[in-house]
């Protein structure tokens, strides 16, 4: 018997095992969490599959998304990454991805984690919503709006609304599985 899921993984194998294994499972480690803001910020303007069909380039092409080795990246490097027909080869993004990094850091030395600040605008628990259908998701909320806001405000660049409120969703911090999506109960 096939599982209901959510809409919008279809039936692509990979878009699939990304919405059964991880996509709204609570994560509170740094280094998955910086992993996942990357790929949602180089995903601004395009499909999220796009991103998820080059992660594993991703990964090798910035240190398995070790941020303080991004954070000390230098021209030589950017303009290696800006050759990397693997990724998405966009400069304000690469260079934001670096912005990034040491702004990540700069939370980290301020809360002890990225993760306890990032899930201090949850109080620590994932926000469980309880839509029916895929049109009812939103594409951002007010907690993402202050998110970005607040991120900006530390320096942090492609971290508008919509990318927050898709990280957001990644990582757990909301539960958006529709309501008869068999991961629904499970996140």
């Amino acid at each position: 018997m096939d599982k209901t899921r959510c809409d919008w993984c279809g039936n692509d194998p990979l878009y699939m095992d990304y919405h059964d294994t991880e996509w709204g499972v609570p994560v509170y480690d740094d280094k998955t969490l910086f992993e996942f803001l990357i790929l949602e910020t180089f995903q601004a303007g395009l499909s999220w599959i796009t991103v998820l069909r080059k992660r594993e380039n991703f990964r090798r092409a910035f240190d398995q998304f070790e941020y303080k080795k991004i954070a000390q990246y230098d021209e030589r490097k950017f303009n290696e990454l800006i050759q990397d027909s693997g990724i998405i080869r966009n400069k304000l993004k690469i260079k934001a991805a670096i912005t990034n990094a040491q702004a990540f850091m700069d939370i980290q030395m301020e809360f002890g984690s990225f993760s306890d600040y990032i899930w201090g605008f949850v109080n620590g628990k994932p926000i469980r919503n309880s839509f029916k259908t895929l049109s009812e998701l939103p594409a951002n909320t007010p907690l993402s709006d202050t998110i970005s806001k607040d991120l900006k405000k530390r320096g942090f660049k492609f971290v508008g609304t919509t990318v927050i409120y898709a990280h957001m969703q990644a990582t757990g911090m909301v539960n958006d599985h529709v309501k008869d999506c068999f991961r629904y109960d499970q996140v």
